[in-house]
């Protein structure tokens, strides 16, 4: 059970959500990529920031124990500058190096504990949180983009007797 938990954590990141971000991203303007819906909101530039921060923090940092500088507040005061391609080949590059990361894990380590944002947590908590996170925040992108450009954004393909997602890539092993 515990060597399907790390292969759907990989494959979730990997395999679903990053395709996804892609789709809606690559579905709008580059303009839009900094859109705010509203004061407070986040932009989709700031949601692949907010991402790829934390996830790097929680996996590359807390559980494989790589050093991290990251700056949360940055993440969400950018209201510019980088471009949909920029922004989409650093959280590939990220999800990358996760995978590798989360490869490594042995069954084990799961109960291992970690200080991760000052909290005390287990490697599987953290594992588990950013896969949580990026899934949560991979759907407000979705949204955005939806609003964005209307009718870009496909991610199925439905018939009257099928239901196919359009970024499930071919399966790989675990």
């Amino acid at each position: 059970m515990t060597n399907h938990f790390l292969a759907a954590s990989r494959g979730y990141l990997m395999d679903q959500y990053l395709p996804q971000i892609r789709i809606a991203v690559n579905a709008i303007p580059e303009a839009d990529l900094w859109w705010h819906p509203i004061e407070g909101s986040n932009s989709i530039g700031n949601l692949i920031l907010h991402i790829e921060g934390n996830a790097r923090q929680w996996i590359l940092g807390g559980v494989a124990g790589r050093a991290d500088a990251r700056d949360r507040d940055a993440e969400f005061a950018a209201r510019e500058g980088r471009s949909k391609a920029s922004l989409l080949e650093q959280l590939g590059t990220t999800f990358m190096q996760i995978e590798l990361a989360l490869s490594s894990v042995q069954p084990a380590q799961l109960h291992d504990m970690r200080v991760i944002q000052g909290s005390h947590t287990t490697v599987f908590d953290a594992i588990f949180h950013v896969v949580e996170h990026v899934s949560m925040h991979t759907g407000q992108i979705i949204q955005l983009a939806k609003w964005r450009a209307p009718g870009a954004v496909r991610l199925y393909e439905a018939t009257s007797t099928s239901f196919t997602p359009l970024w499930k890539p071919e399966p790989r092993e675990s």
